[in-house]
């Protein structure tokens, strides 16, 4: 979050709120609630954060949640989104198996939005997942949007988990039962929001939509194990598996899917935002080993990568293009 410019709204305008009140205010009022920087580092204050150095290799990536699209606020508050959008950003580092070093948060949204609310959200996830906010920026508009960027470092050998590493015969595995966001959001839809006396599985399904986690050690550790190739489900199994298999140029042969309870098996292959991992490695003693050794759940192994690009089965049979994409012109 940067200090003050100049803007071309006057001073006393809706931007500014008068008397240099307003966004500035604001992003002091954040600065305030976030945990500070380490010494040597900048973080919320000036024109741009600065970092420590790193010795291995840095990534990027940046993900934006809007109000609408992305989370209906009428079954979920502003502090999941906050939540969700973070996660979600840092859930792109975790598929590179690389470790996050900071995030900046851009918010656009009306001026009635309740930032400490968001920002609730925002810092526990920024908590939860070990990623401090070191950046970002405010400003008005009519629909509310929050942008996380993130860097992250993939430090010594191998290096980033790229999704297109995957071979003929390495294995396919997830590192979690699917689908419990999308069955999440549905029973959230059937209740008219959250909290509305759900079972304990209604509850623990709310909570997959709501406050999804990214998966960091997982990433890393698979990374570190040999995986070939890896991606998170965001979008949805078979969408997410089908990228890996485009950009290697190989097919897959799912054996079974684990879905998560309360959740259907469409829910698992194409309900997305679950953030788990998909992880193709040649060699999966190690990656159950390096899973063990970290206390980490075991992967699941699910299927295999075929030779053939054009071969995309589940039990046999020819799977049908599930998952969410955008739509553009």
């Amino acid at each position: 979050m940067r200090s003050p410019k100049s803007r071309a709204t006057p001073r006393g305008g809706p931007e500014t709120g008068g008397g240099n009140r307003g966004e500035f205010v604001a992003i002091e009022r954040l600065r305030r609630r976030l945990p500070g920087p380490p010494a040597g580092q900048v973080w919320i204050g000036d024109d741009a954060a600065v970092l420590g150095t790193t010795e291995g290799r840095v990534v990027l990536t940046t993900d934006v949640a809007v109000a609408g699209v992305h989370a209906d606020l009428g079954l979920i508050g502003l502090d999941d989104l906050g939540w969700r959008a973070f996660a979600a950003a840092l859930s792109d580092v975790a598929a590179m198996g690389a470790r996050p070093l900071g995030a900046v948060v851009a918010v656009a949204g009306p001026p009635t939005t309740d930032l400490d609310l968001l920002y609730d959200g925002i810092a526990a996830s920024s908590e939860a997942h070990h990623c401090p906010v070191v950046g970002g920026d405010l400003s008005n508009s009519s629909e509310l949007a929050v942008a996380v960027a993130v860097t992250g470092e993939v430090d010594g050998e191998p290096g980033p988990v790229l999704r297109s590493g995957a071979r003929p015969g390495d294995n396919i595995f997830v590192t979690g039962p699917l689908g419990g966001a999308s069955a999440g959001l549905r029973g959230l839809r059937d209740r008219g929001g959250a909290g509305r006396d759900g079972s304990s599985e209604a509850v623990a399904l709310e909570t997959a939509h709501r406050r999804p986690r990214a998966r960091l050690v997982e990433g890393e550790t698979a990374r570190r194990s040999g995986a070939t190739a890896m991606i998170d489900i965001s979008d949805g199994l078979l969408a997410d598996l089908g990228h890996v298999a485009d950009a290697s140029g190989v097919g897959f042969r799912l054996d079974r899917v684990p879905v998560a309870p309360g959740a259907t098996i469409d829910d698992a292959l194409g309900g997305g935002e679950d953030y788990e991992l998909v992880v193709v490695a040649a060699r999966p003693e190690r990656l159950a080993a390096a899973f063990a050794d970290a206390g980490l759940r075991p992967a699941i192994l699910i299927g295999s990568c075929s030779a053939d690009p054009a071969e995309r089965t589940l039990d046999g049979k020819p799977t049908v293009a599930l998952g969410w994409q955008h739509s553009w012109g």
